[in-house]
């Protein structure tokens, strides 16, 4: 047997295991491309494909991982509209009105909007049910809110924010709680306020109370959609 080979197996074995990633066998892909391990395949939430990279990242340190986990879409869509809908979440947003809208589209830019007192810009592409933003916005916030926004696209597959923050603009704990607590205050199916959020060390943690387990569930993978948690600890109680 082969030191890749071992390797692979190693990392399969452990994944099997970890009772927080409930990990489907058949429809994961795990290879070596160049020295990095390479993740393929669909699962079921965007909770299963955070915590699975997060753990197969700490087997093979210091070797990188090439991320190719898709999240399987709550209503399978075609690119086109997935970009529209996507668009329009970025447009209806207040948070987001200075910033300039660019939707490509076979490789071409269609401007969405264009404000006179325009503060950053925002491009959208969206390829096999992969929403990529591009651009600079002028703050940790917005950028944050533009991805979950996009993830919440019933389509979306995954979601790879680029947006760049100009000036750029120092990341701490007490910025990505509230990140997760705008995330909670603008989702329609959660009501935030019986859930209390912290953050430590890129760690969230929530807790408090929600009537349905559903909506438990939707608490915890909106602070997964904001970029820069690494890991995230649901406390929150169904009563």
């Amino acid at each position: 047997m082969t030191a890749e080979t071992e390797l692979l197996q190693r990392v399969r074995g452990a994944l099997r295991t970890d009772t927080t990633i409930a990990l489907d066998e058949a429809s994961i892909v795990l290879a070596l491309s160049d020295g990095l391990l390479l993740i393929d395949g669909e699962v079921a939430d965007v909770s299963v494909k955070r915590r699975l990279l997060r753990s197969a990242a700490a087997l093979v340190a210091p070797r990188g991982i090439i991320d190719r986990l898709r999240v399987r879409p709550a209503t399978p869509m075609e690119d086109g509209m997935i970009a529209d809908l996507v668009r329009d979440a970025l447009i209806e947003e207040p948070a987001l009105a200075n910033c300039r809208l660019r939707l490509w589209v076979k490789g071409r830019p269609e401007l969405a909007r264009d404000p006179l007192s325009a503060t950053g810009v925002i491009d959208i592409r969206v390829e096999d049910g992969v929403v990529t933003l591009d651009g600079d916005v002028v703050g940790l916030g917005q950028k944050r809110l533009a991805g979950v926004l996009a993830w919440w696209v019933p389509g979306s597959r995954d979601v790879v924010n680029g947006l760049g923050v100009s000036p750029p603009e120092a990341d701490s704990d007490a910025e990505i709680t509230d990140a997760v607590r705008v995330a909670l205050e603008k989702d329609p199916f959660v009501n935030p306020d019986q859930i209390r959020v912290t953050t430590r060390t890129a760690t969230v943690t929530l807790d408090g109370f929600v009537p349905t387990m559903s909506e438990r569930d939707m608490a915890e993978h909106d602070a997964w959609y904001v970029c820069g948690v690494e890991n995230v600890v649901n406390r929150i109680a169904v009563a």
